[in-house]
């Protein structure tokens, strides 16, 4: 599928790796809906792209909310080819630790957007997708976002590792009951990404995460996960993957 000339819904599309993803495809020529709940950034974001860009403040986790914005997105731009999941939250807290028992609190609403929320928008999409005309034996692609985490959690992070697992261990099984509407599904695994989580980060703090990296010995940058983005709807012959970008990074516990 080619970018330009698609509709794209972009979640988390006001910041990080949405926000490089968003910049690519309009660059390429594609239409973008940006789905986020950073309204000023969203609303800004959309405004300095023209008219190529919509920007919707929408709850991934709230089925009403995403409806709408689907249905904005159709109004505005006419179709639905591309949907990118990469709304996501984390934390820190050990299973049993000096504070207590994990927070059963956290650790559900760590699920609820990144596991839940994934899958609320991607079914609504493939919705709309569906009703594509053919091309080329396709009518959609979803791409989702895991972590390496969903292999090699460390330690306080078992409600971010169940949620990013989920959407490794569902990626295949949603690309088999989407293959029949010529659907393809993808995850992007990424390693350690130089966002704005980062930005008051210590410089000697990022030079130690860097050095564990295989090579090369720097924080991964937000293009090129957008690149990865573009290549997976590009590339017709990609399906049910789950693709790590991550420099041959192994996480260790801690």
């Amino acid at each position: 599928m080619k970018i330009e000339n698609s509709v794209s819904i972009i979640t988390g599309g006001a910041s990080g790796l949405g926000l490089a993803t968003v910049n690519k495809f309009t660059a390429m020529g594609g239409r973008v809906a940006i789905f986020d709940m950073n309204e000023e950034a969203g609303q800004q974001l959309a405004e300095s792209l023209g008219e190529r860009a919509l920007f919707v403040k929408v709850n991934v986790t709230d089925e009403a909310a995403v409806q709408a914005g689907i249905d904005q997105t159709i109004e505005r731009f006419g179709a639905l080819h591309v949907c990118i999941n990469y709304a996501g939250i984390g934390n820190v807290f050990k299973t049993y630790g000096k504070n207590g028992p994990f927070p059963l609190a956290e650790f559900n609403k760590i699920v609820q957007v990144n596991l839940i929320g994934t899958f609320n928008v991607l079914r609504l999409a493939a919705e709309q997708m569906a009703k594509n005309a053919l091309d080329d034996g396709e009518r959609g692609v979803i791409i989702n976002t895991a972590s390496v985490a969903a292999y090699e959690g460390q330690m306080g992070q078992a409600a971010y590792t169940a949620s990013k697992g989920g959407v490794v261990a569902m990626t295949l099984t949603i690309a088999r009951d989407l293959a029949s509407y010529g659907i393809r599904v993808n995850t992007i695994v990424p390693g350690l990404i130089h966002t704005p989580l980062f930005h008051t980060t210590q410089p000697e703090v990022i030079d130690s995460l860097a050095a564990q990296v295989l090579n090369p010995k720097r924080l991964g940058r937000p293009e090129e996960v957008a690149h990865l983005a573009t290549c997976l709807v590009e590339n017709g012959y990609i399906n049910g993957e789950c693709i790590r970008i991550d420099g041959g990074i192994r996480m260790q516990a801690k």
